[in-house]
């Protein structure tokens, strides 16, 4: 049984949340403060966070990017903020996903669902060992999910690891948003694929000598993106 650590402060949405995902299955703890949120999150082990942006203390933005920096499990944050600035501050954080207030929990339940299936089959796959993909300075190792930039580590999310391989598997092929969005994301009719802009960013920030002239991620203005050989 998957385990979830929702972390808000208002106990009513709390419990919601905490009722639907048990009803499916998942079992869930709850945490009010954003101190003890990420005290919980650090020390134990849980399968997914769901986190509110807004909490007394520490808020989302800083419990997603601390909980990132150690560990790679799913994290959907959850917002009264409708900004677009704030979704991606918080995906460019590390989450996987972001939802606003109000929300229907049934499509809270069905995010959770595909981003957990998603995990679970990335961590429980057999890939070969020393699966590695080398391209011109990038080396992409598989098999530890590791990768080195002109052989010096670079430190990837989740998500930005798989849309980088994803890529780099299949080089000079241009693919669109939604059909990054449908491989990585696994959700065809839920979610928003501004998500792959924000990653394509990121990566390319840890890539790139120089963003604003990439040599490996290329823009196909119009069309999506491609992986340069």
């Amino acid at each position: 049984m998957s385990k979830i650590l929702i972390v808000e402060d208002e106990e009513a949405i709390a419990d919601l949340e905490k009722d639907y995902l048990e009803l499916s299955g998942f079992s869930v703890e709850i945490e009010n403060s954003g101190e003890k949120g990420l005290e919980r999150a650090l020390n134990e082990n849980f399968d997914m966070f769901i986190l509110d942006l807004m909490l007394p203390g520490i808020d989302g933005f800083e419990l997603c990017r601390k909980i990132r920096e150690v560990k790679n499990t799913p994290i959907l944050m959850i917002s009264a903020k409708k900004d677009d600035i704030d979704k991606i501050r918080g995906l460019g954080l590390g989450a996987d996903d972001y939802i606003t207030k109000p929300f229907s929990p049934s499509e809270m339940v069905a995010r959770v669902k595909a981003h957990l299936a998603r995990y679970d089959r990335l961590i429980g796959s057999n890939m070969q060992e020393n699966d590695i993909i080398e391209i011109r300075g990038i080396k992409i190792d598989k098999t530890a999910r590791r990768v080195w930039v002109n052989e010096e580590e670079k430190q990837f999310t989740t998500k930005e690891f798989d849309l980088l391989t994803f890529l780099a598997q299949n080089p000079n092929h241009v693919f669109t948003k939604e059909e990054l969005f449908s491989e990585i994301w696994d959700m065809e009719s839920i979610g928003d694929i501004a998500t792959v802009t924000v990653h394509i960013k990121k990566i390319r920030e840890k890539i790139e000598l120089n963003t604003a002239k990439p040599q490996y991620i290329e823009t196909i203005w119009g069309v999506g993106y491609r992986f340069k050989l």
